[in-house]
């Protein structure tokens, strides 16, 4: 289970296991380059940039879920993504959160 509250709704937090993270640096191809160029020409959505953030958002999120997974806990609360241009054409993607080990709240 994964959320950005700080709780999840008919959970008990039972223990907080510590930050997690998830981080991806990634840099443009010379074609993705020259594509998203030329896209930029007619304008609206650049879906090569696009596709290229959705998939190192998403690797980013399976690195962060793996180590929470490492440590034993069965939820993350309260994730967050940052990104960070480390030189030009190179991003650093990262995904973090608070690993927790959770119950059902008793009712």
């Amino acid at each position: 289970m994964v959320t950005t509250a700080f709780d999840l709704p008919g959970f008990r937090i039972k223990r907080n296991l510590g930050v997690v993270r998830g981080i991806v640096v990634r840099s443009r191809s010379l074609f993705g380059t020259i594509g998203a160029g030329l896209q930029t020409l007619v304008g609206g959505n650049i879906t090569l940039l696009t596709n290229l953030c959705e998939q190192t958002r998403g690797q980013a999120f399976d690195l962060m879920l793996q180590h929470a997974a490492a440590l034993g806990a069965n939820a993350v609360v309260n994730v967050r993504y940052d990104a960070t241009e480390v030189m030009q054409g190179v991003t650093e993607v990262l995904c973090y959160g608070a690993a927790v080990l959770v119950e059902r709240a008793e009712k």
